[in-house]
């Protein structure tokens, strides 16, 4: 039995994992919801809508094979914030805490570019998600300017204290 941590790989992006992100998203979104064109602008171009934009892409890798994703988008530059955004852990892989890995992965990068503060949308029916930004210390706060229709919880994490 070997340490979960061994088979787990958290890994910044790379361009031969550009259609994981976009799968990997896609098959929790269309479980729960419809696709948004707002979707389809961030999954279809993420070097052009993510990364070029001084935002950074996560990647799980589980024995070499993508099962996890989340992207850090930047939304402000002064006062620097990101969005936590597009989170996916594949089904098969659920339950191995990758969720946890790749938004404290992405906390930490937020962190290192001296961010104040990540904030993120989700919505109320995915409890599990919930739980896990909670746990990573995000606050619920009102939603703002929602990016999607399906948005009915918005949560920050302040990183300036």
């Amino acid at each position: 039995m070997s340490d979960i941590n061994n088979e787990v790989k958290i890994i910044a992006y790379e361009p031969q994992y550009k259609e994981a992100f976009k799968i990997l998203n896609e098959e929790w979104i269309k479980t729960f919801f419809v696709m948004e064109a707002s979707d389809y602008k961030l999954l279809d171009n993420p070097e052009e809508h993510i990364l070029n934009k001084g935002g950074h892409i996560a990647f799980a890798l589980l024995n070499g094979e993508p099962v996890g994703t989340c992207a850090l988008v930047k939304a402000h530059e002064e006062p620097l914030a990101f969005e936590l955004s597009k989170m996916a852990v594949s089904p098969k892989a659920q339950g191995k805490k990758i969720g946890y890995l790749l938004g404290n992965a992405l906390i930490e990068k937020a962190r290192e570019l001296k961010a104040e503060k990540v904030f993120l949308e989700t919505n109320s029916i995915l409890v599990p998600a919930i739980k896990l930004y909670e746990k990573l210390g995000f606050k619920h706060t009102p939603i703002t300017n929602p990016g999607y229709d399906r948005v009915d919880v918005q949560m920050e994490l302040d990183l300036t204290s």
